[in-house]
């Protein structure tokens, strides 16, 4: 069977190299992490065609939600007030950390909750007990801490997306969003490190005029009140079995609770 093309343009190829560039990823490096061979990288810059089996490939090494094929395709001057109708957005986060915070989960739910689903439809290909590390491409591989990584399996993507799933009902609902477990932690994390890509493309249009600029990346923080997630999982740094963040206590009530 044939695989369908998405038609290629120079407008499309520039957006490409301009992204790859801005990473500070060489063709071979992209090539490699896409699946595709480096010609075949060179031939998307080039403006040549593009088979739709290879696109979500290009959007994980280039961190694209997905492939701008055309002027048309970009959403512009995306609006915080529109997302405010967004079935996701927080009025507590809007309250607490301002109007960046509830925009940030809003969007970074949506991509969050889309690339787990993904994932999970390839891991359903595969053997029980299969994990993202197995799948020719994964948005989360990059994303999760890499310690863990063959316990991302099928059952824990279900979990994980149920617990988003109960975040984002909470938002729906005005009920506080708050992180009990380290779960609960990772996956907010998260929505904000997509939501900033969103953010960076779009800075003047969503930014220039509030007054809670300050709260852009560290608002995550300051709901926390403390960066134990970096300093834990995503700094290299080994997690014995009896440590608070190994993964066998992710999905512990540990946090906030009243004593």
């Amino acid at each position: 069977m044939s695989n369908k093309a998405i038609p290629g343009s120079k407008s499309l190829a520039n957006k490409i190299k301009q992204r790859r560039t801005e990473l500070g990823l060489t063709i071979e490096e992209a090539a490699s992490r896409a699946g595709v061979g480096t010609k075949t990288w060179s031939r998307y810059e080039a403006g040549e065609s593009i088979r739709q089996d290879k696109v979500k490939g290009i959007c994980k090494v280039l961190n694209w939600p997905n492939l701008i094929v055309s002027e048309n395709d970009v959403e512009k001057n995306i609006s915080i007030a529109d997302y405010r109708k967004h079935e996701a957005w927080s009025k507590y986060l809007e309250k607490t950390f301002g109007k960046i915070a509830a925009f940030s989960f809003a969007a970074g739910s949506d991509i969050l909750y889309d690339q787990i689903t993904d994932d999970m439809q390839e891991l359903a290909k595969l053997p029980k007990g299969s994990h993202i590390g197995q799948l020719n491409c994964s948005y989360l591989f990059d994303m999760l801490p890499s310690q863990f990584l063959m316990y991302y399996d099928y059952e824990f993507l279900y979990q994980m997306q149920s617990q988003l799933e109960q975040m984002r009902n909470f938002a729906r609902t005005g009920k506080t969003i708050i992180a009990h477990s380290v779960l609960e932690e990772l996956i907010l994390y998260l929505c904000n490190e997509e939501a900033l890509i969103l953010l960076e493309s779009e800075r003047d249009s969503l930014i220039s005029n509030l007054n809670d600029k300050k709260y852009i990346k560290d608002w995550i923080f300051d709901l926390f009140d403390d960066m134990n997630i970096v300093t834990y999982l995503f700094s290299n740094q080994y997690l014995t079995t009896d440590h608070i963040y190994h993964f066998s206590h992710w999905d512990e009530i540990q946090f906030n609770v009243d004593i």
